[in-house]
């Protein structure tokens, strides 16, 4: 980028709010996936949407690729500056704008890490039930990109099913404001679904409008203990078949149960090979029959233990536990490699299977967690990039992960979305017609292509495997 150009940035922020020194610039030349890297040529803070359209209309006079990025949490290579170019951040952008409790919405700006919004809330009686592990330190404009999902989504759905208005400055400079604060809305295309989950590929998101509903009065935690996967995964199925819909219903194998109790010291049992962590919020009655109900189909199942947590801080203590699966998984060797392979909740048991024998066939080490009871399996691989075998090893595993997900009814990513990473198989899950359709959308509204380039759209596909049964 030329000097001049640097010094039109500098001068719509200031130059506080712009990094170019080299060791800012590695700072933010990678997110949370492994193997990716990139240096952009400038990190821009900017304190509004009018700075932002400033922003914008520079970027697309000079075509220079523009990055939304937030905490950096992102697992597909999302936030990676992999044209170079500009990284926006929003640690500026930072306010909770409104609380309207008569229409039970908040407005936020893209900045606000989602735990404040969450805690937020819940101080005047509201609830926000989108949870993602990262909730302390991701952004709500990440999860809004990336359309997270979390702990809690079995019961109350992902982050697009509360996302009711944005703000957002598409590549030409133009801000779009979509929805509003409406319960019922159907005049035109819904902008705001195509926006949420578009990965900064679209436009600029400023603004957000986000429901909220009334805070649950009770809620109660359990736990199982199990000998084999393929109990815990059944019970799953038991659970859900039984007409109970649990806030939570985690799972975690016998590899990510050793780390996270490395980590935490929990007390976790030695010789059990998987766990489940149930939770029902609601009524009291309701809370209290729900979870008997769970934990008497567990011991059907075949749970070697079970237990109700005493506490609200026990309770919280176990969901911590599970919210630090990735962090624990990620202090046992030198790379982590954390997956979304997802399938309906009737495929769980198959599901779990097949990454135990795919792990086998190609000798590699994989735990597995995840959000079981809306079939969101997180296998977790750990390796060492610098081990140039034993990555293709990876590579190959994760390939027939994601074809065996697709084969069972599922997709490739369900929560952390496809970013650079899972490009080259998105074309597996939607098909050519799909990818065509997408690709026009984005030649639509960001014809010179600066809004986060080579994300979601690879410039090859991967060839599709040919997966043997048994």
């Amino acid at each position: 980028m030329e000097e001049e150009t640097k010094r039109k940035f500098i001068n719509i922020v200031g130059v506080k709010h712009v990094k170019l020194t080299q060791a800012q610039l590695l700072a933010y030349s990678y997110d949370a996936t492994a193997n990716f890297q990139a240096k952009a040529d400038l990190v821009i803070s900017p304190k509004d949407t009018e700075e932002i359209v400033e922003i914008v209309k520079l970027c697309a006079m000079e075509r220079i690729p523009i990055v939304s990025r937030g905490s950096g949490t992102n697992l597909a290579a999302g936030t990676v500056p992999t044209q170079g170019g500009i990284i926006l951040l929003f640690n500026r952008m930072n306010q909770i704008k409104e609380l309207d409790k008569e229409n039970l919405m908040i407005t936020v700006q893209p900045g606000v890490i989602t735990q404040e919004i969450s805690n937020y809330v819940e101080e005047h009686g509201f609830f926000y039930p989108p949870d993602p592990s990262s909730m302390k330190i991701s952004t709500i404009g990440g999860n809004v990109s990336e359309n997270s999902g979390g702990l809690r989504g079995l019961k109350y759905g992902v982050t697009k099913d509360y996302v009711k208005a944005l703000t957002v400055v598409l590549p030409d400079g133009s801000i779009v404001k979509t929805g509003g604060k409406l319960a019922k809305d159907v005049a035109g295309y819904d902008l705001t679904s195509l926006l949420v989950g578009s990965e900064g590929t679209l436009g600029i998101i400023c603004e957000i409008t986000l429901k909220i509903i009334p805070l649950p009065i009770h809620k109660k935690t359990g736990i199982a203990y199990f000998h084999s996967l393929e109990d815990a995964a059944e019970t799953v199925s038991a659970i859900i078949e039984s007409k109970i819909i649990p806030v939570t219903l985690e799972f975690m194998d016998r590899g990510t149960m050793d780390a996270v109790e490395e980590f935490m010291g929990l007390g976790l049992p030695e010789d059990a090979e998987a766990m489940l962590l149930m939770e029902q919020d609601g009524d009291i009655e309701l809370v209290e029959r729900d979870l008997q109900t769970m934990i008497k189909i567990a011991i059907e199942k075949g749970a070697k233990a079970t237990a109700i947590a005493a506490s609200t801080e026990e309770a919280d203590l176990l969901k911590t536990g599970r919210r630090s699966a990735l962090s624990a998984l990620s202090r046992k060797r030198p790379t982590t490699i954390l997956e979304d392979a997802t399938v309906p909740r009737s495929e769980i048991a198959n599901m779990v299977r097949a990454i135990q024998a795919i792990a086998i066939k190609h000798n590699v080490q994989i735990s597995t967690f995840g959000h079981a009871g809306d079939g969101n399996l997180h296998p977790t691989c750990l390796t060492d990039i610098r081990n140039h075998e034993e990555m293709r090893r990876v590579e190959q595993a994760l390939a027939e992960i994601f074809e065996v997900a697709i084969s069972l009814g599922g997709t490739i990513t369900g929560e952390h979305g496809v970013g650079e990473m899972k490009a080259p198989y998105l074309e597996w899950k939607l098909g050519e017609s799909g990818i065509q359709l997408m690709k026009q959308i984005k030649q639509a509204i960001d014809p010179l292509n600066i809004m986060n380039p080579g994300k979601i759209f690879a410039k090859e596909t991967k060839p599709r495997l040919v997966i043997q049964n048994g």
